[in-house]
């Protein structure tokens, strides 16, 4: 699938090897082995059929936005988009989810 980011330092994150952005290197790691499956997907089903990522839609102030986990404390939120080639997947942000 296409990306897009809304946050520049997590477009970095992705594709700098030496920038960590202040996270955990773990969280880092974690993080850009779910950016390649991401982009792997050829649509979000993939990202369903993948239990352990535990995919949802969110719901009160951020309904519209999904997530996935990037382990038990962190996720990523993200959204789908439409755009002429398809589906696109906007990150949005990590976020504490404690």
């Amino acid at each position: 699938m296409d990306v897009r980011f809304e946050d520049p330092s997590l477009e970095r994150l992705e594709a700098d090897a030496k920038y960590t952005a202040g996270w955990d290197a773990g969280l880092v790691r974690v993080f850009r082995r779910r950016m390649q499956f991401i982009r792997a997907s050829p649509d979000e089903r993939a990202f369903y059929a993948m239990k352990s990522l535990h995919y949802e839609k969110l719901k009160g102030d951020l309904a519209g936005q999904r997530s996935m986990r990037l382990n038990d404390q962190w996720r990523l939120l993200l959204r789908l988009e439409e755009d002429g080639t398809g589906k696109l997947v906007v990150i949005v942000s990590i976020v504490d989810y404690h």
